[in-house]
């Protein structure tokens, strides 16, 4: 800045600059000093307005180019925002960093080993519809020493999906599982199960400690009579194809009776 030509000065020598001069001058050779080594691409708080100026989103100041945005970054007043704005980041940080990890961490199921106690005891009854003749079996499973708030299950598997027998077309598994008890299975044959309402059916007894299961097979050909005495009665001879409805379901005690129907 020249300083020739003031009040007080020699040709040839600098005058005494006042206090606006020296501030201007200051924040000039900030600003060249800033534009060398500061990118405001990557500048967080730097934003150009509709208006053609520039904001500081820290401060909320308006500068009219992006030299007296650089000057002002190297002022007092954004420096000490600079410096209230990381302590708050700080004390955000160390109060979020538990749940943070927290979330961070796997959401693994632990599996739960339980010592294996034995097999349950079971009971197997062939069972047999008395109006479609339909053919099942209804098991019953004991679980004495069952695990608190333990149900058991069951699944079919088929005969090409376990490993300690031969496969056979013919036969199917039907596996019980309740812990701590073993696994039980049994070989049934390979039907379609009737599934339809009251041809299926399972029921726990938690005062029993009783697992109870019965099933269908459904009937390969249509029926055309039900079984027994005299023709045309329910223990009678052919019904032309039809069957003759029934109260409730008698293979199901569990199953409630039919509305309208008096005991």
């Amino acid at each position: 800045m020249d300083f020739q030509n003031r009040a007080g000065s020699k040709p040839g020598s600098g005058g005494v600059a006042g206090y606006s001069e020296s501030n201007v001058d200051r924040r000039e050779r900030l600003r060249k000093l800033a534009l060398e080594t500061i990118d405001l691409a990557k500048d967080p708080y730097f934003m150009k307005n509709h208006l053609g100026t520039y904001e500081c989103k820290l401060c909320l100041t308006l500068h009219t180019n992006e030299g007296s945005y650089l000057a002002h970054t190297q002022g007092k007043k954004h420096q000490t925002n600079l410096a209230r704005r990381a302590a708050k980041d700080a004390k955000d940080q160390e109060t979020q960093m538990p749940k943070l990890i927290e979330a961070a961490k796997p959401k693994v199921e632990i599996k739960r080993v339980a010592v294996k106690i034995g097999r349950p005891g079971y009971n197997v009854t062939k069972v047999r519809d008395p109006t479609t003749r339909q053919v099942g079996l209804l098991f019953q499973v004991f679980y004495p020493e069952i695990g608190e708030g333990i149900k058991p299950r069951h699944r079919f598997m088929n005969a090409f999906e376990q490993h300690q027998e031969l496969p056979n077309r013919a036969i199917q598994y039907l596996i019980f599982a309740a812990e701590p008890y073993e696994n039980v299975s049994f070989r049934v044959q390979a039907r379609e199960i009737d599934r339809a309402e009251g041809r299926f059916w399972t029921y726990w007894d938690p005062d029993g400690k009783t697992y109870s299961l019965q099933f269908l097979f459904k009937n390969e050909r249509p029926v055309g009579y039900l079984g027994g005495g005299g023709s045309g009665g329910p223990g009678g001879g052919p019904m032309a194809g039809n069957v003759m409805p029934t109260v409730g379901n008698p293979l199901n005690p569990y199953a409630p009776p039919p509305a309208g129907y008096m005991r």
